[in-house]
């Protein structure tokens, strides 16, 4: 053991735990920490001047990675700033270690903030460190709990005086873990038979499988059993977008998506939540003769919403492998051709979506401002095969997926939470994960300008990142939602409104805030002009921007 600075035992156990790069934005009280960090230069500080960035760059590269991401920002007042991102954060299961110092705990009289009651809603764990000794027991915690499945964001504040004062200490890193946990051999029997017998089965796929890189055994699975996929959401690739039994979205929160699933007669969820998202529909997602099986490397997802027939709680890529071979041993001859036909008939249904949008394509084609289609078209045309995409195109999200196949894992993160301002730090992340791969960021307008100071590192950092903003001055899913609310909720069946506070009068000049911090940057209205523009900006090796304008009608 070693008598050190509470500080130094900070980076010290950074060091020992790997870490790369703090993503942060400091202050005064961040002051010990910067002072160690200078004697250790294998870890990059990477600054942010606006903490949505910092956070947005720290959920991009932990979720490429895979490893947990190291935060730190400013007390009580910079660690506000990043809550809305901290909640995406939450949401996306994101391994995140955020930190950030507090005042002395001798400043009892004057008052100092809680600033673990500030984050706890939103982590796994919080806590602060209040003595040196405590230092690295606490950031092994804070690891192995952000890496453990459910992965998930933590928070550790530390006081001043932990960070000056002297400890004799043990620098001991989290320790490898291996969470491949099998599932129950009962449940996977049954889940066999369930599937085997069904008729109209669905499968429900989510981040979490993405997360324990089960996407081949969730391809396996559909296709022994015939099954139609949805995904409720698609932030990450968690089933190949191309295959011809993947059929898009679909979520049990409104009524066509109710209807769809209740269309089945047994729904296999894997890690993914059958009925998420903000409005609230009484009654059940699912019809009651209609089974539920739900895999999930999360507990507390099993039953959330909606009564489950059985519940295996295991790690999606194992449990998947198990029900796989279970079902290639079990299922009769007659049970493999009527899948065959399942299979046939959701390949039927996929080729009648692509005409669908082929159709919608010419139709939008010349439209002016563009069309999302003809944007996306564009895009897609030069886009290289191995470029991963921060997708947070919010309303253009439907294009961004018609246009483009999103078959490998991990070549697509979007931002999860619905807090707007991901993108445009996720994108740096990203790229600092992978510095080898084109990284494009596809960003709304109003998501951008939420954390639009991320160009600022990415020129101050030199990461050459291209940004594609969709730009249809104004917060369109907001029009979308309220659209949803007065017909859903409201059950007006011809909605009408003013859309207040939805609009940008005086739209955002993204060509001149880019450049105006040194970023390569072009307005982009002409669609012809889009495709050009873009293999430019891709080949300058550089940061880059095209402020694309296009339709924002509803």
């Amino acid at each position: 053991m070693a008598r050190l600075a509470g500080k130094r035992a900070v980076m010290e156990m950074l060091r020992a735990e790997g870490v790369e790069y703090i993503f942060g934005n400091p202050g005064t009280s961040e002051g010990p920490l910067i002072d160690a960090l200078e004697d250790f230069p294998e870890i990059t500080y990477v600054l942010a001047v606006q903490e949505g960035a910092a956070m947005g760059m720290a959920d991009g590269y932990a979720r490429s990675t895979g490893k947990p991401s190291f935060v730190n920002l400013h007390i009580q007042t910079g660690l506000a700033n990043g809550l809305s991102l901290l909640h995406n954060a939450s949401e996306s299961g994101t391994p995140m270690v955020l930190t950030s110092c507090n005042n002395d705990v001798r400043k009892l009289a004057e008052g100092r903030t809680d600033l673990v009651e500030m984050t706890r809603q939103f982590t796994k764990w919080s806590a602060e460190v209040t003595h040196p000794e405590q230092v690295p027991a606490v950031l092994r915690r804070a690891f192995n709990e952000a890496k453990t499945p459910p992965t998930g964001p933590v928070y550790v504040a530390f006081s001043a005086n932990a960070l000056d004062d002297e400890a004799e200490v043990e620098i001991v890193p989290s320790s490898q873990g291996y969470f491949r946990t099998a599932p129950d051999a009962v449940a996977i029997d049954k889940a066999s038979r369930m599937l085997e017998e069904a008729e109209r089965p669905v499968m429900l796929v989510g981040e979490r499988l993405a997360h324990s890189r089960g996407t081949a055994e969730a391809v396996r699975v559909a296709e022994i059993v015939g099954a139609r996929v949805y995904a409720p959401f698609y932030s990450e690739m968690n089933f190949p977008s191309g295959h011809p039994q993947f059929l898009g979205p679909a979520s049990g929160l409104l009524p066509a998506g109710r209807a769809l699933l209740s269309s089945s007669d047994v729904v296999l969820c894997v890690g993914a939540n059958v009925s998420s998202g903000y409005f609230y529909t009484s009654g059940r997602a699912l019809e009651r003769d209609t089974g539920l099986i739900h895999v999930d490397s999360d507990p507390r997802e099993g039953g959330r919403s909606e009564p489950t027939d059985l519940g295996i709680i295991a790690d999606p890529k194992t449990a998947l492998a198990h029900l796989a071979d279970s079902l290639e041993s079990n299922m009769t001859g007659s049970a493999r051709e009527a899948a065959k036909g399942r299979a046939a008939a959701a390949a039927e249904e996929k080729q009648a979506q692509k005409q669908a949008w082929a159709k919608r394509l010419r139709e939008r084609w010349s439209l002016s401002p563009m069309s999302t289609e003809r944007m996306m078209t564009e895009v897609a045309g030069v886009l290289p095969g191995d470029a991963i995409i921060a997708d947070d195109s919010v309303t253009t999200r439907a294009s961004v997926q018609g246009a483009i196949e999103l078959n490998e894992p991990g070549c697509v993160f979007g931002e999860r939470g619905g807090s707007l301002g991901w993108g445009m730090g996720g994108a740096l992340g990203l790229k600092l994960a992978n510095p080898d791969r084109p990284v494009v960021a596809i960003v709304g307008d109003g998501s951008a300008m939420m954390t639009v100071q991320a160009l600022w590192t990415a020129v101050n950092e030199g990461i050459p990142v291209v940004y594609v903003i969709c730009n249809n001055r104004s917060y369109r899913i907001l029009k979308l939602n309220m659209g949803t609310y007065k017909r859903h909720i409201l059950n007006d069946e011809a909605p009408e409104s003013r859309y207040i506070g939805m609009d940008f009068p005086a739209p955002f000049d993204f060509e001149g805030i880019a450049a105006s911090f040194g970023v390569d940057s072009r307005r982009i209205e002409d669609p012809a002009d889009l495709a050009p523009a873009m293999k430019r900006a891709l080949d300058l090796g550089e940061p880059a921007l095209l402020d694309v304008v296009i339709d924002g009608s509803v």
